[in-house]
C-alpha cells in the first residue's frame, strides 16, 4: 500500500492538470457575432474581449428577494456545467462569481442590465421580473447545447447589455377547447415563453367543443360539457370521426401551472367565454339558454346560434364561475370572450326582448353591450378587469374594458381612440393557426397566410393613432386556435418560429429591428429549438439558405 499511495496521488495531480482550467485563461479570448445571438434583441449592448468560465468554484451571489431566480440560474448552470452551482448572501468572497440584485436607479420595471467579463458577471433589475430576464440574457450568451446537458469548459462572453421592454403585454395564446393538451406539455409551454421574455398567457378555456376547467359548484360542466361524442374529420363538415373526445384540467393542476408560470413571471389570464360559444356550458346547464335546447356539446367547428340568456339565474351561474375562476388566476385581466355572438335566439325570445324594453336599450347590440357591462361591474368590485374581443365595442363598450383588436387592426385604433387600453391580435399578422408556407404538403391549418417574416414586419401601434392615444396600445399577443391542431408536435409546429418573430416585435424598438439581423441570429435560436426538443417549422430557413446559394452563383 505504501508504495501504491504516492502513485495514486501522481495520477490525481496529471489528472487535475489535465481537466482544470482557470477563469483567467479566458480573459483575452476574441469572441464572434454568433456569440451573442441574443433574441429579443436588447436595446443596448457592447460586447468585448474575455469569457467567465462556470468552474467549481463559480457561485451565486444574491439577497433574499432573488431567491427564486438565483435558484433558476443555479439550476440551469449546474445542468450545462456539470458543477453544483451554490448561492449565497454572503458577500465575504466575492472573487469569481455572478451577483443578482436589484437596482431601484434602474428606470423601467422589466429593465435589466447584464455584465459580464472573465471574472465576474452582474445582473441587476429594477424588479425580480426584470432580474429574471437578464437571466434568460445570459441562458441565450451560452451555447443552444447547454441547455439539457454538460458543456465542457461553459464559457460566457463578455458584453454589458442595458435592456428593457418596448410594450408591457408580451402575449401568447393557446386554445384548449377544441384540442386539449397534457399538464406537462402546458408548462413546456410556458417554459417556451419565458425563453421569449413573454409575460402573458392567455388560456383559452372554454367553447362550444368542450369546457376544459373544473368548477367545483356546477359540477355537470366537466361531467358533460367536456365530452363531445365526435370530432369532424378535418375540413368535411358531413364527416364525423364518431370517437368520444373529452377532459379538462383539475383545479388542482390549474393551480400547479398557475404557480409554475408565476415562477417565470408569466401571468396567466383565463378566458370564459361569453354571451356565446356557449354550448357545452348549455348542454350541462340547458336552463341558463333562450329556451332552443336540447344542445349537445358541438362536433363541428364554426360559429353557433345558442348564447346565454341573459337572465337574473345566468347572471348568478357566471358570476359563480368567474369566482372560482378569479381564486384560481390572480391575473388582473380576467377574459370573457365577447366574440362571435349570434343575435338571433335573443332577437326571438320575449324574456331577451323584455330585458331591452326594461333597460331601455336599442337593439341586441346594446343587450350584449349590458351583459358585458354587468360582468364587468361584477368583476370590478372583485379588484379585477375585463379583456374581451373587438366585439365588445358593439353596443357601447363597458367602461373599464381592455380590447384585444382580431379582426384586423381597426378595432383597436377605435378602442384606443375612445381612450381604452389595447392589446393587438390581428388575424392577418399574429394568427398562428394559418399556413406558414404554400407548401402543398403543410400541415392542416384553419386557412390564411402568415410567414415568419409578415409576423416580424407588425408594428403594434398603428399609424393612426396620435402619441397620446399610442400610449392605450399595451403591446402584442399571437394566437393558436385548434380545430386543426390535435398533438403537442403540431401545436410546437405551428409556433415556431413565429413565436420568435413576435418576441422581437413586443420587445425591440422598431428603429432597432433588422430582418437580416434576426434571421442570423434565428439561425442560432434553431439550434436552441433542437436542443429543448422543439419541432419547428423550416421554410424560413431553407428560404435563407436558397437565397444565400443564389447569391453566391
Amino acid at each position: 500500500m505504501k508504495n501504491i499511495l504516492p502513485f495514486l496521488l501522481l495520477l490525481i495531480m496529471i489528472s487535475s492538470c489535465e481537466t482544470g482550467k482557470s477563469y483567467t485563461e479566458f480573459k483575452d479570448v476574441e469572441n464572434t457575432p454568433e456569440d451573442y445571438a441574443i433574441i429579443p434583441l436588447p436595446v443596448n449592448m457592447n460586447t468585448a474581449k474575455g469569457r467567465f468560465l462556470v468552474d467549481d468554484n463559480t457561485h451565486i451571489v444574491t439577497e433574499d428577494t432573488l431567491s427564486k431566480e438565483a435558484a433558476f440560474l443555479a439550476e440551469m448552470l449546474s445542468t450545462a456545467s456539470g458543477f453544483k452551482i451554490e448561492t449565497t448572501t454572503s458577500t465575504e468572497k466575492n472573487d469569481h462569481v455572478i451577483v443578482l440584485k436589484l437596482d431601484s436607479e434602474i428606470q423601467e420595471e422589466e429593465g435589466y442590465r447584464l455584465k459580464v467579463s472573465f471574472d465576474q458577471i452582474e445582473i441587476s433589475g429594477k424588479t425580480p421580473q426584470g432580474v429574471f430576464y437578464g437571466i434568460q440574457s445570459l441562458r441565450l450568451l451560452m451555447p443552444p447545447s447547454a441547455e439539457v446537458g454538460q458543456v465542457e469548459s461553459l464559457t460566457i462572453p463578455a458584453v454589458e447589455i442595458e435592456d428593457a421592454p418596448q410594450f408591457s403585454y408580451r402575449g401568447m395564446h393557446l386554445d384548449v377547447g377544441r384540442h386539449m393538451f397534457p399538464v406537462e406539455f402546458i408548462k413546456k409551454y410556458v417554459d417556451l415563453l419565458a425563453l421569449h421574455k413573454m409575460n402573458r398567457f392567455h388560456w383559452h378555456l372554454t367553447e362550444d367543443q368542450g369546457w376544459r376547467i373544473e368548477i367545483k359548484k356546477y359540477p355537470k360542466l366537466t361531467e358533460i360539457g367536456s365530452v363531445r361524442k365526435g370530432t369532424m374529420v378535418e375540413k368535411n363538415w358531413d364527416e364525423n370521426d364518431g370517437k368520444e373526445y373529452g377532459g379538462f384540467y383539475t383545479q388542482e393542476e390549474v393551480k400547479e401551472i398557475v404557480a409554475y408560470a408565476a415562477a417565470r413571471h408569466i401571468t396567466i389570464i383565463p378566458e370564459i367565454e361569453m354571451p356565446g360559444h356557449a354550448t357545452a356550458a348549455l348542454a350541462a346547464y340547458p336552463e341558463l339558454g333562450n329556451g332552443t335546447g336540447p344542445y349537445e356539446v358541438e362536433t363541428k367547428w364554426g360559429v353557433f346560434p345558442t348564447i346565454f340568456a341573459p337572465k337574473e339565474e345566468t347572471f348568478e351561474f357566471l358570476e359563480d364561475v368567474l369566482t372560482e375562476v378569479m381564486e384560481l388566476f390572480p391575473s388582473e385581466y380576467i377574459h370573457i370572450g365577447g366574440d362571435e355572438a349570434p343575435k338571433k335566439e335573443w332577437e326571438e325570445s320575449a324574456q331577451a326582448q323584455a330585458v331591452i324594453k326594461r333597460e331601455g336599450l336599442k337593439d341586441e347590440h346594446e343587450l350584449q353591450s349590458y351583459f358585458i357591462q354587468r360582468i364587468e361591474k361584477f368583476l370590478n368590485e372583485n379588484g379585477r378587469q375585463i379583456i374581451g374581443w373587438d366585439e365588445i365595442l358593439e353596443g357601447g363598450l363597458a367602461p373599464n374594458a381592455t380590447v384585444m383588436s382580431w379582426r384586423g387592426s381597426k378595432g383597436g385604433i377605435e378602442a384606443a381612440k375612445q381612450g381604452h387600453d389595447v392589446v393587438m391580435t390581428p388575424n392577418d399578422h399574429l394568427y398562428f393557426d394559418y399556413y406558414q408556407s404554400k407548401n402543398e404538403d403543410e400541415p392542416l391549418g384553419i386557412g390564411g397566410f402568415v410567414p415568419v417574416e409578415k409576423v416580424y414586419s407588425f408594428n403594434p401601434v398603428p399609424e393612426e393613432l396620435s402619441e397620446e392615444q399610442a400610449k392605450h396600445i399595451l403591446g402584442a399577443q399571437a394566437n393558436l386556435w385548434t380545430e386543426y391542431i390535435k398533438t403537442t408536435d403540431h401545436v410546437e409546429y405551428m409556433v415556431l418560429p413565429r413565436l420568435t418573430a413576435l418576441s422581437e416585435v413586443n420587445w425591440t424598438p422598431s428603429a432597432k429591428k433588422d430582418w437580416e439581423g434576426f434571421l442570423s441570429r434565428l439561425e442560432v435560436m434553431k439550434e436552441r429549438y433542437e436542443a429543448l426538443g422543439y419541432n419547428y417549422a423550416t421554410h424560413v430557413f431553407e428560404e435563407e439558405q436558397n437565397l444565400t446559394e443564389g447569391k453566391q452563383q
